[in-house]
């Protein structure tokens, strides 16, 4: 059958007020038009919903079974009504996130502090993989935006902005301080025990890609699972580590670490927002890409081609 879903809405204000003329003006139209549409109604449903008396309308037993099942229906649909709302004004909702161990740490932790504290009622989940995987979870749409390590390789399916520059650099401890007090070049780097983050990540792949535009190989002495260990293994003394130099100005300046100047530069390369390609965002998770790119320019890039 198909029938009007507002003949339900108004079979319900007339059973709840128990008389045309009260559901009429719960309903702002006329007691006609509801009339009519109780007669419409019970014709599509081919029997009596209500006996008219003198006092208004009662329910005829089939009416009864009939309303027990329109009014779960009606309070379910006002309940999504609420929810959306609710959700509509942040007070409530998830957002799903996909960024890796160091990102997360030290990058975009800071922003979640600061939502949690503005939204308290929004959950927040966050997915700790690498780049190439988080890619993959956003096209699965296991989560709702992605923050990565740039450059990636373009991708139709989704829409990139760049949030933040970084630039890599080598430290080493105090056991290879002497290799901070000027410039070496990478080929005399080679000459040192030498620590990565380990393959399958985009950093490690970018760094690949820049030994190799020096005609060299990367041949590691350690390959690590986070920029930590990276870290650590160098206060340590057991070789200079590739790092961002963005995450660790604090060892920098109190000269637990010290750079390694490398005469071909590395090149800078980017953190990246990234979100499925004309797919709309909840209000939520809209609401934590503004924050997290603050720069009007940026937001209005996301929003070109996408439809929140």
């Amino acid at each position: 059958m198909n029938i009007n879903l507002e003949l339900y809405r108004i079979f319900y204000v007339t059973v709840k007020t128990g008389s045309i003329s009260k559901a009429a003006k719960e309903l702002f139209t006329s007691q006609p038009a509801v009339s009519q549409s109780i007669k419409l109604l019970e014709q599509k449903l081919g029997g009596q919903l209500f006996f008219r008396t003198s006092k208004g309308v009662l329910l005829t037993a089939e009416g009864e079974i009939f309303f027990r099942y329109i009014e779960q229906g009606y309070h379910l649909i006002q309940t999504a009504e609420h929810k959306f709302q609710e959700t509509l004004h942040l007070l409530t909702g998830q957002i799903r996130i996909g960024a890796g161990d160091t990102l997360s740490k030290y990058y975009l932790l800071p922003y979640l502090g600061r939502f949690n504290e503005r939204y308290p009622q929004i959950q927040i989940h966050v997915t700790n993989q690498t780049t190439f995987e988080i890619l993959d979870l956003l096209k699965s749409g296991k989560i709702d935006l992605g923050i990565i390590n740039l450059p990636i390789d373009p991708d139709e399916a989704v829409k990139i902005a760049e949030t933040q520059e970084i630039q890599d650099c080598f430290v080493a401890g105090r056991k290879f301080k002497k290799l901070s007090l000027g410039e070496i070049n990478l080929q005399e780097l080679t000459k040192y025990p030498v620590m990565v983050l380990e393959k399958g990540s985009n950093s490690r792949a970018f760094l690949d890609k820049y030994w190799n535009a020096n005609g060299l190989e990367l041949q590691p002495e350690f390959e690590l699972g986070t920029i930590d260990l990276l870290v650590h293994f160098a206060k340590t003394g057991l070789g200079i580590s590739c790092v961002v130099k963005n995450f660790i100005r604090e060892e920098l300046q109190s000269e637990e670490l010290y750079e390694v100047k490398i005469r071909e530069p590395i090149p800078k390369r980017s953190i990246g927002l990234v979100i499925l390609r004309d797919v709309p965002l909840s209000t939520a998770a809209r609401q934590f890409v503004a924050l997290l790119t603050s720069d009007k320019k940026v937001i209005a890039e996301m929003d070109a081609n996408v439809k929140w």
